[in-house]
This record gives C-alpha cells, structure tokens and sequence, in this order.
C-alpha cells in the first residue's frame, strides 16, 4: 500500500474576487443584494476576497457588507474583506460586526 493511500486529502476551497465600489446609497441595496445573490450561487463554498478599497466609511456601506455576509453564509462562502481602510473596520467595530465582517 502506498503512503498517499492512507492520507486523508482535504479539499482545496476556492479562492474568488469581488469587488465593491462606492458610493453605496441605501436606494442602491436592492440591486446590490439581487446581484450578490448571483454571485455566491455561481462560487458557493468558496473563499471570497472582497475588496472594499473603493467604499465610504457609512452606516450604509457596512449595512451593504452585513447583507452580503449574510448571502455568503447562505451559499456556505467565506468572506475575507481586502484594502478596508481604518476608518471602515472601526464603524464595523463600533457597530458590532467585527466577528460578522472580518479583515
């Protein structure tokens, strides 16, 4: 018996890339929702590197990143935020979802 018999492989999660660009305006999270939706469908279960390096620092924006963890979860993704600036990840702070968003 070979040695690569008895080991156990682990799937490789995929990696993918989104990104958000801003401003986001509450009028505009509909459409946003509608087109994360379809996004994490086609990547389910995958790792998402979702760079935020183009978003205001606003209640909005980080209501627009809760709903997009929330379909994340849904279709069993990961969502690793990429080039949040300082200003972004203390409002996700203050707002209690550091656990929820993470950097």
């Amino acid at each position: 018996m070979s040695s690569a018999a008895g080991r156990r492989l682990t799937p490789v999660t995929p990696t993918v890339e989104l990104v958000i660009r801003g401003p986001i305006r509450r009028a505009d999270l509909a459409d946003l929702s509608d087109r994360v939706c379809a996004f994490f469908a086609r990547h389910a279960g995958s790792t998402v590197r979702c760079d935020v390096s183009g978003v205001l620092a606003d209640a909005v924006t980080v209501d627009a990143l809760a709903r997009l963890q929330a379909v994340a979860r849904r279709n069993r993704c990961v969502v690793v935020l990429t080039h949040a600036d300082d200003e972004l990840l203390a409002l996700v702070e203050l707002m209690g979802l550091t656990d929820v968003l993470r950097a």
